[in-house]
């Protein structure tokens, strides 16, 4: 029998095997401590640097600086408009202190940036911003990471936020676009205060839930969703990436966010509720408010309708018979053309209402869904080609009209003729879009999740501004709800929902604004 012969040389084996490792482990334990000591005197030489960097910066100007980071400051969109009304009623604010944007945006000048954001948002600065241009902004951009995109965007904003730390140093510095893992950096390695103003969390519990229960949305494929190894792998990940989001988060001393909903989600994640506040962005509901809000009379009703029928009639593809129209009640959907948009739904619901619509002029032919909104590469063109086959597919095409890219005018003229606004996003964060179309004196049909549900849809002084939905009957029973409405109900919504958005105006935001950020800002000027 061999097994007992080799007994005593496998046990010879295994003590000197057990006899290696721990004759290591006195060699590791001491590297690993020099290493930590010196990895430790690398941060503390990097912040006295920074420091030095800062204090010699301050000497020079005479006053603090306040640093806003922002890679698309150039771009027209709401998160860019509360970047605009900070930088102004922080300068209104604080004269003697100095102010800079880091920016992603190349080809342009600060001069131009500034100029655009008066163009767009008429908004005009007190006095002159700096501009800290960035080069390596591709490393925020989702297009740079197929797979692991929350992890890698994350990791590249790190990058950049050395970037800019190295490029200057600022007493405060502020996150406007929720690039959360480069607080740290400016707090630890700097010393800066740090402030950050959310727009929605990088990942949500929502998104988990999402993942958990294996339903296929935008950022859920299917074959993940079909896959339970791979929706579990996920599950894992996403767990993993909400704690280290969370430890970044928490370095800020000051936290805003947009809304309600994004409140709750960033409290459960960052857990710093004595530093988190609500600062509801600032919508441009002026040009919208000039629109008197008049009972609708329906002879003048028919007439307007029977000739913007003839004008589709003429100059409208595909409008199918929307001339011979006696009255009609147009459905209108603000938003770019991507894919948490859910026009899908929009679309399937609209049909639905059709379906509850007998023939005739008062009924299915009175109606029309108008989709407007902005292609923003050819993955949106392609995204709307799509969409238009749907409405082929269940034969309403006649009835369902795109306007791409349109002027502001036009945008205008439709949501202040339409009779419903409709909004499909599940879970958006706030919702500007609903706020526009409430200030244009539109009743708003949206989703009954986030933004809308939490903050916009909800009663004002007791009374009702609007409808929620989430399927396909609920959207198509709503939307018939609003359409039975006599034109006195309609009106009374109506001006419901245009008072209560003034809570959203320019000047409440800069209000709730400047009263987040007081507490810092008085320590800088000291």
């Amino acid at each position: 029998m061999a097994g007992p012969e080799h007994q005593p040389h496998f046990s010879l084996c295994f003590c000197d095997f057990m006899r290696l490792l721990w004759s290591l482990v006195v060699p590791c334990a001491y590297l690993s401590l020099v290493l930590t000591l010196v990895l430790l005197l690398l941060l503390l030489g990097v912040r006295m640097w920074l420091q030095g960097r800062r204090k010699a910066r301050r000497t020079q100007d005479g006053g603090p600086a306040v640093a806003f980071f922002h890679p698309y400051c150039n771009a027209g969109g709401g998160g860019e408009r509360v970047l605009w009304c900070s930088l102004r009623a922080l300068m209104h604010r604080y004269p003697g202190v100095s102010f800079v944007v880091y920016t992603g945006d190349q080809g342009v000048t600060g001069e131009q940036i500034v100029e655009g954001a008066r163009r767009r948002f008429n908004i005009t600065l007190p006095r002159p911003v700096a501009f800290v241009f960035l080069r390596h902004r591709v490393l925020v951009e989702a297009s740079s990471y197929p797979h692991f995109t929350l992890l890698g965007q994350s990791a590249g904003s790190m990058f950049l936020g050395w970037e800019a730390l190295t490029a200057f140093v600022p007493d405060l510095y502020v996150d406007s676009m929720g690039y959360a893992f480069t607080l740290p950096i400016f707090r630890y390695l700097a010393g800066c205060k740090v402030a950050s103003y959310v727009h929605y969390p990088t990942v949500s519990t929502d998104m988990l839930s999402v993942v958990r229960e294996r339903n296929p949305r935008f950022n859920n494929a299917d074959f993940i969703s079909r896959n339970p190894v791979l929706s579990a792998v996920k599950v894992v990940y996403y767990c993993c990436f909400a704690l280290l989001y969370g430890l970044a988060g928490s370095c800020s001393d000051v936290i805003m966010v947009n809304s309600t909903w994004t409140l709750g989600h960033i409290l459960a994640l960052w857990r710093s509720p004595s530093r988190t506040c609500v600062v509801y962005p600032p919508c441009d509901v002026r040009a919208f408010l000039d629109v008197p809000l008049e009972e609708e009379d329906e002879d003048e009703a028919e007439e307007g309708w029977e000739e913007l029928g003839r004008e589709l009639g003429s100059g409208e593809e595909g409008n199918g018979g929307a001339g011979g129209d006696r009255k009609c009640h147009s459905i209108v959907s603000v938003g770019q053309f991507r894919p948490e948009k859910d026009h899908r739904l929009q679309i399937r619901a609209f049909r639905r209402l059709l379906d509850r619509k007998a023939e005739g002029p008062g009924g299915r032919e009175s109606l029309r869904l108008v989709l407007i909104g902005g292609c923003r590469n050819q993955e949106d063109e392609e995204r709307v080609l799509m969409l238009r086959g749907l409405c082929q597919e269940l034969d309403v095409s006649d009835r369902v009209h795109f306007k791409l890219n349109v002027p502001f005018e036009e945008l205008k003229r439709e949501l202040v003729d339409a009779t419903i606004g409709l909004h499909t996003m599940w879970n958006e964060h706030f919702g500007i879009g609903v706020v526009e179309c409430m200030a244009a004196g539109t009743i708003v049909l949206a989703h009954k999740s986030g933004g809308p549900k939490l903050d916009i849809v909800v009663p004002y002084e007791g009374g009702r501004t609007g409808f929620l939905a989430d399927t396909e009957d609920g959207y198509a029973a709503a939307m018939e709800t609003i359409l039975s409405l006599s034109p006195t109900a309609r009106l009374e919504i109506r001006r419901n929902g245009r008072r209560s958005v003034e809570r959203f105006s320019d000047q409440e935001f800069e209000d709730s604004f400047l009263a987040a950020t007081e507490s810092l800002m008085s320590k800088l000027e000291r």
